[in-house]
């Protein structure tokens, strides 16, 4: 007896709809190809696998939900440990820029498109409509304009990562609302402006890197209230204005660059005597002496405070530090005996040269 023909236009039935299911959403896959068309890749060819009506697929650099089937990663590194540049023996050049059409892809988590060096145009500002977003890294490209007004409403986003662009502009007031960031990198870029007074509200940060910008006012006191911050990075901008005692009481501060600023006033006693280990406040407008507060607990793989205005003698107390492995005083208006003994026996001239008075080994003798 044959099978009934009813069985076969069911079967054909369930394999369309299962077809329907599998594959990613025709919105999604329309948002994609016209994101596609904005940029132009002429070395890696990594679009080429972007066919057929299944963007979930094995389409290079993308992810989906497996529930909803929806895009949900887009992952696109021009510097990569793939095979695609491991056969190229090259890495990845990219222009055009980075089309508004990535917003119709409502349920998208993660956005890298990163370290392609000819992107450029700005960024969407309709990225700040995509609730689910937990990471938009966009570093080493030569993105312009400003960073989106509304990026506060992101409330999700943990990774905010846009260093190494051309981006201008204020840090927009809301960035102070993304009460889920851990790593802000803004480095290398031309913005201008204050940082905000309220910093200090995001309070999950753990990295702030905001150096080589063109960043001016003072630095917030709030910053001190970010208890996870363990790496601050200020240099190479604009600032002015005393040091915030309260960020050398810090519970896990442990890098703090202020280096090649404006900064004026004296050294807060409280930055050598807190957990910093690397600390770089070279290239300011520092005066009076240097606090004599080390301990035995004090461990500094980095001090450097030249280039500023410092007076006084060397404080004899840096001798009970139980590490420092690179200090340097240099160019400062320091006078007196260099202390004997660890760690300046370790440590070569040009750690103390150019200062007003100071003698002993490695100097010349008192």
């Amino acid at each position: 007896m044959g099978v009934p023909v009813l069985y076969y236009i069911t079967l054909l039935l369930l394999l369309a709809v299962s077809s329907v299911v599998v594959a990613c959403p025709p919105s999604d896959r329309e948002a994609l190809l016209a994101f596609k068309a904005s940029l132009h890749e002429p070395y890696l060819g990594i679009f080429n696998s972007w066919t057929g009506i299944d963007c979930c697929h094995n389409w290079y650099g993308i992810s989906c939900d497996p529930e909803t089937r929806q895009v949900a990663d887009i992952n696109l590194r021009g510097e990569s440990e793939d095979p695609i540049f491991e056969h190229a023996h090259r890495t990845g050049y990219m222009t055009g820029f980075i089309s508004p059409a990535i917003c119709k892809l409502p349920r998208l988590s993660s956005v890298t498109i990163a370290d392609w060096k000819g992107i450029s145009g700005v960024i969407p500002s309709c990225i700040s409509n995509l609730p689910f977003l937990r990471i938009l890294d966009l570093i080493g490209n030569r993105i312009t304009g400003t960073l989106p007004a509304d990026i506060g409403r992101l409330k999700r986003l943990t990774v905010l990562n846009v260093a190494d662009n051309l981006i201008s502009g204020r840090i927009p007031p809301s960035i102070t609302s993304l009460s889920s960031l851990m790593h802000l990198d803004l480095r290398n870029n031309r913005i201008t402006g204050e940082i905000p007074r309220d910093f200090g509200r995001l309070g999950m940060l753990s990295r702030a890197l905001l150096s080589r910008n063109q960043i001016e006012g003072t630095i917030p006191s709030s910053i001190s209230q970010i208890y996870r911050l363990a790496d601050l990075d200020l240099s190479l901008n604009r600032l002015s204005g005393p040091i915030p005692a309260s960020l050398g009481k810090m519970a896990v501060l442990a890098t703090l660059n202020l280096d090649c600023n404006r900064i004026a006033g004296y050294i807060p006693a409280s930055l050598l005597n807190s957990s910093i280990s690397d600390l770089n406040l070279s290239r300011n407008a520092l005066e009076g002496n240097i606090p004599n507060v080390f301990q035995a607990r004090s461990y500094f793989t980095v001090i450097d405070l030249s280039y500023n205005k410092l007076r006084g003698t060397i404080p004899k107390s840096i001798s009970l530090a139980s590490f420092i492995g690179h200090l340097d005083l240099s160019h400062n208006r320091l006078c007196g005996r260099i202390p004997a003994g660890s760690p300046f026996d370790h440590l070569e001239a040009s750690s103390f040269t150019f200062n007003a008075c100071l003698c002993g080994k490695p100097l010349k003798a008192c």
